[in-house]
């Protein structure tokens, strides 16, 4: 695999990014977390990570405006970042999508589909250098 990957698991409920970051830790990717928006974003920037997994309903700064700020920087915006949240209703879905969300994941979750979602991102990224590299 070479480089260790990680993921930066933002949500603020501590049962939630315990199961998430055990989970992903099995699949041999490094964690990092935060608990607020404000957290994520500092994250961000000191942790570089390589995809984040962000909760919309946070204190501090939400979801949204995190995803905003994440996409709105130059720094930032390739980085890939999947939604994983109970608002759940079509209007919340297009908003983060809307803002540059890669994938929606709705809670209550199966962590299949996290880890799926996960592995899809990878992918993606990984076929698009691949692309990109080839003369």
């Amino acid at each position: 695999m070479g480089i260790q990957r990680r993921i930066l698991v933002v949500d603020d409920e501590p049962a939630v990014v315990k199961t998430l970051s055990k989970a992903i830790r099995r699949q041999g990717f490094d964690v990092v977390s935060a608990s607020d928006g404000e957290e994520a974003l500092e994250k961000v920037r000191n942790s570089n990570p390589d995809l984040v997994i962000l909760d919309i309903q946070m204190p501090k700064v939400d979801g949204i405006e995190v995803l905003q700020r994440i996409k709105g920087s130059p720094e930032t915006a390739s980085l890939p970042v999947i939604m994983l949240t109970a608002k759940v209703g079509d209007e919340d879905i297009l908003k983060g999508y809307k803002y540059g969300a890669n994938y929606y994941i709705p809670k209550p979750f199966k962590m299949i589909e996290v880890l799926q979602g996960i592995e899809m991102m990878f992918r993606s990224i990984d076929e698009e250098k691949s692309h990109r590299f080839k003369i």
